[in-house]
């Protein structure tokens, strides 16, 4: 384990691979700008108290634990599947595609006659969750053989009996034709720190920091802002036509006549909505993308 002082940098790890573009994307919107080089696994960062490096997802608990890296991004998955001894700052629903988790799911051909784990029983199963595909197998009381795959684990499902494979949205699992008989696990995206640097009281205060920005700016990514001008005799039916949970921000204008709305909403009804409140009288309706919201 590498010991460090009061007077270290947070190191930040960052994952590399299929999590980076918007793990990147999302410290961008939380404020923290991030420059990454075509080669270097040493990014820049715009806070003079952090520094940075990138892992894979797979391999960043193992560093988190050892305190290599203070702080770090990376699967739930991985962590059970190294089964790292590591402080779960929060959970970060977000993964490539969209903001969902990902799930680890047993496949067969769609030919096969399999259709219940325990029909593979005495058979042989390749995934790259190779601790996590075990203990589900023994929890079972199933004797299957599991290797570990180096990838294109789809491709191996015609060759043994059946994979474990990470899905998202399911679209690989059908192009290569396979038909999913049960979930192993289902996985977000964490942000983890390790036991040492979460003792120092800085590194604390600045983990729990980059914790409340991250999730800010997730909560951000499918809302809007929308601000425009309403008459007063207006002003019911437009808040009328406003989300029920939401409390809009309403403040006087120069003309008494008139007053301004402020909201937050859901990106998918904004295209919906203005044309209702134009209608219903809004006018100078201005919508705009958020970075982040705070709870």
């Amino acid at each position: 384990m590498v010991h460090k002082t009061e007077n270290d940098k947070l190191v930040l790890g960052i994952p590399k691979g299929s999590l980076q573009e918007s793990t990147l994307n999302l410290f961008e919107r939380a404020g923290y700008s991030i420059r990454v080089s075509s080669r270097g696994y040493f990014p820049t960062i715009n806070d003079d108290r952090m520094s940075v490096i990138m892992f894979r997802a797979q391999e960043m608990s193992r560093y988190v634990e050892d305190n290599v890296v203070d702080v770090g991004l990376t699967g739930y998955d991985w962590v059970l599947e190294n089964g790292s001894d590591i402080v779960e700052v929060t959970d970060l629903l977000y993964a490539k595609q969209k903001l969902t988790p990902v799930r680890w799911v047993l496949a067969v051909p769609e030919e096969s006659p399999v259709t219940r784990p325990e029909q593979l029983d005495g058979g042989i199963v390749a995934t790259e969750l190779l601790n996590v595909t075990k203990k589900y197998f023994q929890d079972k009381g199933l004797n299957v053989k599991v290797e570990f795959s180096w990838g294109a684990t789809e491709v191996k499902a015609r060759l043994l009996d059946a994979i474990v494979d990470v899905t998202e949205t399911g679209s690989s699992l059908r192009a290569n034709k396979l038909r999913v008989i049960d979930t192993i696990l289902t996985s977000s995206t964490r942000l983890i720190a390790s036991k040492e640097a979460f003792a120092i009281d800085w590194k604390c205060r600045k983990i729990e920091n980059i914790a409340l920005l991250l999730k800010g700016a997730i909560e951000a990514r499918e809302k809007v802002g929308l601000k425009m001008n309403v008459p007063r005799k207006s002003l019911e039916e437009v808040v009328s036509l406003l989300p029920a949970e939401k409390s809009p921000t309403v403040s006087s204008l120069a003309d008494e006549n008139w007053v301004a709305i402020e909201v937050i909403v859901e990106e998918k009804i904004e295209r919906d909505l203005v044309p209702q409140l134009k209608r219903a009288g809004a006018t100078g309706i201005i919508t705009y993308p958020l970075n982040k919201v705070i709870p």
